[in-house]
């Protein structure tokens, strides 16, 4: 019998600073099994979560109003900026990993974090209109699909993984986004609805040719794993400090059906603390639930363990500090299971 696939460890989009090149060899250095293109959100909104998704847009213009991200009737300044910039950070990624055979995470603000988010040409959130809603989710697909097809021929030797980004996802499902009042909250959106959602767009990633594995992200609490795993998603990356017992379950059963999943094991919500992080610790929090689901050596392969969310709060030294730590912390991991 072969030894199991070691757990892999990566990080998860955003990063201090402004440089993209540095940032980038960083990322590959950093993160061997799985490197990733790090989301720079001090460059300004063009270059954050949400200005680098509407990038991706298919034939939907967005312009930058106070209130944040709006659909519009043509593109502003500010969404022809965010373009540009994404395509140059394409050019620097593709640059840095010349030569290099494996896989690849991109991440990209998901479908309903955006609908959360941004708002309808009149006024309050994508997220009370079921029309915006389903256009917004459309033109994702198709520019992600877009965007994987277009790294392909850059980069044939690369294995593409897309990660969507979902902290509001729990909030959309349970009623709990605000109005653009921040009176009232919009009305629970259909679980079915948001379960479509997801596989359309792995439904699209194939009928173009750029089928990958997707994942999605969210360090909120109330991952719904199971609505996920059943739309067809890859895998699922979760805060392991935000998960509880019911959660812990579905991650089970979710792992014995193949899905791959991230355990956010290293605490990013108050930066950086004084220290280096303990690769220990971020490995204990990681065992924790597996051994009290039981879980052996032959999910190892299927598991990675990163910070709980981006590391933008971080300074260069605590960021880089943070990925070394995860990478040790999955190589204990690996060998603890292997017991």
């Amino acid at each position: 019998m072969s030894d199991p696939a070691p757990v892999r460890s990566t990080g998860i989009g955003s990063w201090p600073g402004t440089d993209l090149t540095e940032a980038v060899k960083i990322a590959f250095a950093e993160c061997p099994d799985l490197p990733y293109l790090p989301e720079l959100p001090q460059r300004g909104p063009a270059a954050g979560m949400i200005g680098r998704a509407t990038a991706l847009l298919h034939e939907l213009p967005v312009d930058l109003q106070p209130a944040g991200w709006r659909l519009s009737d043509s593109s502003g300044r500010e969404h022809r900026q965010a373009r540009a910039v994404l395509r140059s950070d394409l050019d620097q990624l593709e640059e840095q990993a010349q030569g290099y055979a494996g896989p690849v995470k991109l991440s990209v603000g998901g479908p309903w974090t955006l609908a959360a988010s941004m708002e309808r040409p009149r006024g309050d959130r994508v997220l009370a209109d079921r029309g915006a809603r389903r256009e917004l989710g459309q033109s994702l697909a198709e520019g992600i699909a877009q965007l994987v097809l277009d790294l392909r021929r850059r980069l044939p030797e690369v294995e593409w993984l897309v990660q969507l980004d979902e902290p509001l996802l729990p909030a959309v499902l349970a009623g709990g986004v605000r109005t653009a009042s921040g009176l009232h909250r919009h009305r629970a959106v259909d679980r079915p609805e948001v379960s479509g959602t997801y596989g359309q767009l792995v439904e699209r990633l194939e009928a173009a040719g750029a089928a990958t594995p997707v994942l999605v992200h969210c360090c909120a609490a109330d991952v719904p794993v199971e609505l996920l795993r059943r739309a067809g998603v890859t895998g699922l990356m979760l805060d392991v400090d935000r998960a509880d017992s019911r959660t812990w379950d579905q991650v089970a059963e979710a792992l014995e059906a193949g899905t791959l999943i991230g355990l956010g094991a290293l605490r990013t919500d108050r930066g950086r603390e004084p220290g280096r992080p303990n690769a220990r610790g971020v490995a204990d929090r990681a065992l924790r639930p597996l051994r009290a689901l039981g879980l052996g050596p032959d999910v190892s392969g299927r598991l990675l363990v990163t910070p709980a969310c981006g590391l933008a709060g971080f300074d260069r030294a605590g960021a880089i500090d943070a990925l070394r730590a995860v990478r040790e912390a999955a190589e204990i991991v690996s060998e603890e299971l292997a017991r």
